[in-house]
């Protein structure tokens, strides 16, 4: 007769160490099945730090925003005759050293602006997560204001205020779109 059977409605506790196993695991693996759940409660909660979901963000920031510089770059359409004069005495190596610094410093300047605002836009929204203990449509909402604000600041206070206006409406749109209920398909 097992313990539920015996004592119906209780609810069991267990000494630390000693809980059941899961199926097909015997006692010889405890001590790894325990180190497993230590490194993965200690993975999920480094994950869940506002740090590492500002830096997260701002690296990925930073690779989407080369990426669309590197993107855009390929399709720049330019004065051929200003290419001509620009160039003029270099040979093809050269030229090719020439552009490739270019679109270098655009990725470079475009990967740090979109770093920038993804790092400051999930750091705000952590820390109002963290503050509300909530998670919904409002946090995203006033991280979208406050850094909307914050990118405007140097021109002016309506300036800002609309920035953050704009933001806010736009992190409002993006997270309705992804929060929305997906239909359900018989």
């Amino acid at each position: 007769m097992s313990l539920f059977q015996k004592y119906p409605g209780q609810i069991p506790i267990w000494a630390a160490g000693k809980e059941p196993l899961p199926p097909g695991f015997t006692e010889e693996d405890r001590e790894n099945l325990i180190k497993q759940q230590k490194m993965q409660t200690l993975a999920s909660s480094a994950m869940e730090s506002c740090a590492v979901k500002t830096v997260m963000a701002g690296t990925m920031g930073f690779g989407i925003g080369a990426f669309f510089s590197l993107m855009s770059a390929s399709f720049a359409y330019e004065d051929p005759y200003l290419r001509q004069q620009t160039q003029a005495g270099l040979n093809t190596t050269q030229k090719a050293g020439q552009i490739f610094k270019e679109m270098g410093r655009g990725m470079w300047s475009s990967g740090k602006g979109f770093g920038k605002v993804g790092a400051l836009f999930a750091g705000l929204e952590c820390v109002i997560e963290g503050y509300r203990a909530k998670n919904d449509i409002y946090n995203s909402v006033a991280a979208g204001f406050v850094a909307g604000g914050i990118l405007a600041r140097s021109s002016g206070p309506k300036a800002s205020f609309g920035g953050g206006l704009a933001f806010a409406a736009f992190s409002a749109a993006i997270d309705l779109f992804l929060r929305r209920e997906t239909p359900d398909e018989d």
